[in-house]
């Protein structure tokens, strides 16, 4: 299964409790009520389960139809970490099974509602990363030294004009440090920003007869793109620091996003849900 967790594309599910009770685990338990829960919704299913040292557990579900054997070669892959709210499930899944998966893992699981997070990925590892916190922005808190090395100044330059060159630099340096920090990032393949937003004229000359929005999808794509944004600002593509629309996917766990209009004070103003 393993050789699985980077070859499919991945969603993060986030179940929860009506309460903060907390109760042990017991894998047997787990197995035989997701295989009765599942079962008693389609008889012909296929359910292999595996476990590994880090806790996980994967569940491999083959789908069938009341007429038809399970297809072993279209099987649904599932990772559960006993005693945590996450689920990773891998897209392969059906829209018409998802439910009865989701109700098979809240029912085995002890919990009482599912909701998808915005959060999707290839990287099985650099989703757990985030949503388990392995990973962090570490904020930086003592001044950097200087940047060493670097182009050589030729020698009739303007002194003034090298060292704003210089000093431009290192506030770059310093700020992508405090954003994103100098440790490894989780790999993700893509950001994606739905932007739905009012059109602003006088009321008076009426320009448009519904007071539909305006929507825009823009979507950030790279093999690693929080490496990619982390080298925008030093190569000069886009100024630092960042806004906090890209700078936030890890700590907000999610690289989903809807813009919309803040209602309030401020109708020009957006804000990312």
């Amino acid at each position: 299964n393993h050789i699985y967790q980077n070859k499919r594309m991945w969603s993060v599910y986030q179940m929860k409790k009506t309460g903060e009770e907390l109760e042990s685990f017991d894998i047997t338990d787990f197995k035989k009520k997701f295989k009765t829960r599942l079962r008693s919704a389609l008889k012909n299913v296929t359910i292999t389960f595996k476990e590994y040292e880090d806790n996980a557990i994967w569940i491999r579900v083959a789908w069938g139809t009341p007429y038809k054997k399970p297809n072993q070669y279209k099987p649904s892959y599932v990772v559960y970490h006993s005693q945590t709210p996450y689920v990773f499930i891998s897209s392969s899944v059906l829209k018409s099974t998802l439910p009865l998966l989701c109700q098979a893992l809240i029912v085995a699981s002890n919990y009482h509602e599912i909701r998808e997070m915005e959060l999707r990925s290839h990287s099985l590892n650099s989703l757990k990363d985030i949503v388990f916190k392995r990973y962090s922005q570490n904020f930086q808190t003592c001044t950097p030294k200087p940047l060493q090395g670097g182009n050589v100044e030729p020698e009739n330059a303007d002194i003034r004009i090298v060292e704003e060159n210089r000093s431009e630099k290192e506030r770059i340096h310093r700020l992508n440090q405090e954003v994103f920090g100098s440790g490894p990032h989780p790999k993700l393949e893509f950001a994606q920003y739905r932007l739905e937003t009012m059109f602003k004229s006088d009321p008076k000359l009426d320009v448009l007869d519904k007071k539909e929005p305006f929507r825009c999808l823009v979507k950030f794509s790279s093999p690693h793109l929080l490496e990619s944004l982390k080298s925008l600002a030093p190569a000069g593509m886009a100024d630092a620091p960042l806004s906090p629309l890209l700078t936030c996917i890890p700590h907000k766990a999610r690289n989903y996003f809807k813009i919309r209009e803040k209602k309030g004070l401020y109708p020009e103003s957006f804000v990312s849900p």
